[in-house]
């Protein structure tokens, strides 16, 4: 139809065409009414161009409104299958056992617990052991170590970089360093 339109208007638009030469023709012919009707027949001719592209205009909103439709009804369809999709999902998945699996995972993250407890208690001579009394060992260690630390004559502090002229570098006496391997071979035989 939007086709047919078309066509209708390039004739009507040659038609008016038409009548606007022959009304130039005819007042060189100086036949004035001749004229005149020539200029009313191509307004009627324009009025009816003027139809046509009123309904192309009707058929384009017809067609724009159509595949709106088209795409909302698409929409409506998806959202449909989504619901329906869900709906089943639903009834696959009850309430009930959702709540008896979430019972069946806190039991056994309980009963990992208790196993873990039981595998971190303290067994044989371990478990012997009182907490209060390791405690107070290691102050005494501690406190007997802050003191030997104070008591330590200035001579074994550590010795501060001097800064010598270039060419002689600062030697370290061979006493301190064989003091210093050997309170080295003392913490290492401790810690094994």
């Amino acid at each position: 139809t939007l086709e047919m339109l078309e066509k209708k208007e390039k004739v009507l638009l040659k038609k008016a065409a038409a009548e606007v030469e022959k009304a130039k023709e005819f007042t060189r012919a100086k036949n004035k009414r001749a004229a005149i009707q020539c200029l009313k027949r191509k307004r009627l001719y324009e009025q009816q161009i003027e139809q046509l592209g009123n309904f192309q205009l009707r058929i384009h909103d017809q067609m724009i409104m159509l595949e709106g439709a088209k795409a909302t009804t698409e929409t409506v369809d998806a959202l449909r299958t989504g619901a329906a999709a869900m709906k089943a999902m639903q009834k696959a998945t009850n309430i009930d056992d959702v709540d008896k699996t979430m019972d069946e995972i806190n039991e056994q993250t309980e009963n990992m617990k208790l196993i873990q407890e039981a595998l971190s208690t303290p067994i044989g001579s371990a478990a012997d052991f009182d907490e209060d009394e390791l405690e107070a060992e290691l102050e005494e260690l501690e406190g007997a170590e802050l003191e030997e630390q104070l008591l330590q004559p200035a001579t074994t502090a550590p010795n501060a970089p001097i800064n010598l002229p270039a060419g002689r570098q600062q030697v370290r006496p061979a006493a301190q360093k064989t003091e210093e391997d050997e309170l080295a071979a003392l913490q290492a035989e401790m810690a094994l």
